[in-house]
This record gives C-alpha cells, structure tokens and sequence, in this order.
C-alpha cells in the first residue's frame, strides 16, 4: 500500500532531511510550509531523487488555511506520517517585555497548529496500522532551573514557553491515542542543526539534521516510547564507540597475527 507523510514547516535542516529519508524509503511527501519558493525548490530536489512530492503552501498558525493544506495532501494518497516541523521564528525573547498578543501567538503553532493538523489527519492515521504523528520539539523547552537560565540568558524565552506546551501537548496524544494503534513520538534536539542559520559558526554544538532524520525513522520503525534525544554530546558518544570498535577489532587482529607467528 502507498505511504505518505506531510512534512508541516518544509525548510533547510531537520524536515528536509526527514522528506529525503522516508522519500527514500518509497513514501510520497508532501511539503507544507509558507516560502512557495523554498517548497517548490524541495519538490525539484525530491523528485530528482526519484521521490513523488507535492507542495501545499500554508500557514501552519492558521487553522484554515492548514487544514485545507493537509486536504490537498491527500493527492498523493491516504497520510500515514505527519511530521509537524513548524515553530514561530518570531516568538518574545522576554516574556516580561511581551505584549499580551505575542503572547498568545505562542501556542498558535506549538499547540493550536499541531492539534488542527492532528484532527484533520486523523481519519487517515486511522486507516493504516502504521499511522504515526512525529514532533520535532527543541531542548529549550526542557524543565528545571539550568533550562530555564539558559532560556532566560539566550533570550528564548518565548520559545522555551511555547516547546514546553508543546511536549506536554505530544505526552497527551501518545496517552490518548495509543489505544488506536497511532504511535506518536518526539525527536527533542540540543544543538544547532545543521543547513540552518543556527549552524554558521557554532561547531561545537552543532547536530547533523540526517542524525535527527534517522531519530524520526527509528521511532516510526520502532513505535515504542515517547521519544528521542539528538546532542553534540551523543555524536561524541557514537564516535568514540566507533574508535573503542576499532581498537578492539585491530587487538583482535594483532591477536591472531601473533597466535599464527609462534605456531
């Protein structure tokens, strides 16, 4: 049967990544976003991949406008993954200093975005056994004191509000929709990632999209648990277990060159 996934917030970095993986896997995608130039771009570059994609533009802060987008979608046929990528660029650096409805604005993506889309898709997600909401969600939204000075001092202030809301928001739909065989799941990413702004000159904290990509798919494949995890400090981590493989692997080969040498 034909799959698709609706990748809600199409730019550089994470969501495209994401398309090129499950596009790769033989998925149709649908790109969902607001630039029509950057969508139409992400087309060319998929389908020169050999990957049947669509453009939708839409708003993803407009309820409207987003379920019209994810009605058009479904040219490509029944949805099976939405991939909800979208945040608001623009969301108060102190909350102090914020007027009531920037506020407000916060959660028009993060929660009112996210829950329309999740409604509109639902029928599809049902219809599948393989039916999968996947969030990418960011560490500024992590709990506790140290999170919430990084997010004061980095002037994120907003966006930290707005990715926690988010999580608890995903922690509910996991709880709510687990019984009807949809998996919903979050890849929360501490870092820059990179073919994003972010990236350009902090290489000490910088991620690989395709890492959070793998993240995602995983997830999917996996359907267990809320979530993963993707940090500068996990690249690290998966490096030196490739350098410790290594290491073992030339030990072993020493090994046996001495064994057959005295014998």
């Amino acid at each position: 049967m034909a799959k698709t996934i609706v990748v809600v917030g199409f730019g550089p970095g994470i969501s495209t990544a994401v398309a090129e993986k499950f596009g790769a896997a033989g998925f149709s995608v649908a790109l969902v976003a607001r630039n029509e130039e950057r969508l139409a771009a992400g087309v060319k570059a998929l389908e020169a991949k050999g990957v049947h994609a669509l453009a939708v533009p839409a708003d993803a802060s407009d309820p409207a406008a987003l379920r019209a987008a994810l009605a058009k979608a479904r040219a490509l046929g029944p949805i099976t993954v939405l991939h909800w990528n979208a945040f608001d660029g623009g969301a108060p650096k102190d909350l102090l200093a914020a007027e009531t409805s920037a506020v407000r604005g916060l959660f028009d993506v993060a929660i009112l975005g996210l829950l329309t889309a999740v409604q509109e898709v639902l029928p599809d997600l049902k219809s599948t056994k393989e039916g999968a909401i996947l969030v990418t969600n960011g560490a500024f939204g992590d709990s506790g004191p140290l999170a919430d000075e990084i997010g004061v001092r980095a002037k994120v202030m907003g966006v930290a509000l707005a990715n926690a809301a988010k999580h608890k928001l995903v922690g509910l739909l996991a709880q709510r929709l687990k019984g009807e065989g949809i998996y919903v799941g979050e890849v929360t990413v501490a870092g820059a990632v990179t073919g994003t702004i972010y990236a350009d000159g902090n290489a000490a904290i910088r991620v690989e999209a395709s890492t959070i990509a793998d993240q995602l798919w995983q997830l999917y494949q996996g359907r267990g648990g809320l979530g993963a995890r993707v940090s500068p400090m996990m690249r690290a981590a998966i490096a030196g277990v490739v350098v410790v493989v290594l290491l073992l692997a030339i030990s072993v080969v020493a090994t046996v060159a001495v064994v057959r040498h005295g014998s």
